[in-house]
């Protein structure tokens, strides 16, 4: 039975290290990831969390990508209830997911988005169930004998219960935050504001820290501060996924990553989880090691223009 009400957070300055967010995070929890596929994903804190050495984590989530094939490379899950987890058209498959599906590494609960935005809906407002049709006609149910069928009492339409969803912590990427921990999501938030209020603690990066007056200013999906357990300012804390205004989607890197993960779970860990993960002691140290403003500016191009854009994807193209 989900709790009938929030943990409310008010201290007055929410701001700590990256590492401090990532110690507030234990084994074994029930982690919501925020962002979706190639945008606005929790990446520094991701990693952050595999330094730390976490184990038996569940995830949930939306449609995802190189976050949770990063968390299954290094790991950390031993659950995934996601609805997609793969490089769309680009790369195609998550090769690390995949492996650790395959392997029994981790067990796979999957379901559809839909599915998970009610069971969210249910732990806000403090209920048991939601009833939903889209999982009707699939082989979804076999995953969760947890679910229940029912007849409608009105109706007499045959409808699917799932049950409320709270997560032990949302990991949630924003462009803007103040120090009470307000948050600004500019572009589609995906399942995040449903993550911040229906789980017990949310601990937040962001790509600027500004006034509470200056944030009051801005356009966009807004967290109030009582939801937000804990923010850091962590610039490009979303790389190599694109947070807009600021960068786009490193499509290069993304590659490197890829070309990895696709050859065996040993040769992901030599080169790319010990030279990007395991072997930066910091997120600065991180952004150095993917070549510092050189990158940052070269992500930041897509802003002059659509052929800037453009040129930015089709110059990586990988063959």
């Amino acid at each position: 039975m989900p709790s009938t009400s929030r943990p409310i957070y008010t201290e007055t300055n929410k701001r700590r290290s990256l590492d401090e967010l990532a110690a507030m995070v234990s084994n074994d929890a029930i982690v919501a990831v925020g962002g979706g596929l190639s945008s606005r994903e929790p990446m520094a804190l991701l990693r952050a969390l595999l330094r730390k050495g976490l184990s038996g984590l569940t995830v949930v989530g939306s449609a995802h990508g190189i976050d949770i094939d990063l968390l299954c490379a290094g790991g950390a899950l031993s659950r995934s209830c996601e609805s997609y987890v793969g490089f769309e058209q680009d790369f195609g498959l998550a090769p690390n997911y995949r492996r650790a599906l395959e392997s029994g590494a981790v067990e796979v609960n999957d379901s559809c988005c839909y599915t998970l935005v009610q069971q969210l809906r249910a732990a806000i407002q403090g209920l048991p169930f939601m009833p939903i049709r889209s999982l009707r006609g699939t082989s979804f149910t076999a995953l969760h004998p947890e679910y229940k069928r029912m007849t409608c009492p009105f109706t007499g339409e045959e409808l699917l219960l799932v049950p409320a969803l709270e997560p032990d912590v949302a990991l949630i990427h924003a462009q803007y935050g103040d120090e009470r921990g307000n948050l600004i999501i500019q572009g589609p938030p995906v399942a995040d504001l449903l993550f911040a209020r229906a789980s017990r603690v949310v601990l937040a990066t962001v790509e600027k820290i500004v006034s509470t007056e200056a944030l009051r200013a801005m356009q966009g999906a807004v967290i109030p501060y009582f939801y937000v357990t804990a923010l850091s300012g962590t610039p490009m804390g979303a790389h190599p996924t694109a947070c807009y205004p600021f960068y786009a989607y490193d499509r290069r890197h993304t590659a490197l990553y890829h070309a990895a993960a696709r050859e065996s779970a040993a040769d992901f860990k030599t080169q790319y989880l010990d030279a990007f993960v395991y072997g930066v002691s910091s997120h600065e140290a991180y952004i150095e090691s993917i070549g510092g403003d050189a990158t940052r500016a070269r992500l930041a191009s897509w802003a002059d223009g659509d052929d800037a854009w453009m040129r930015l994807y089709l110059d990586e193209a990988v063959a």
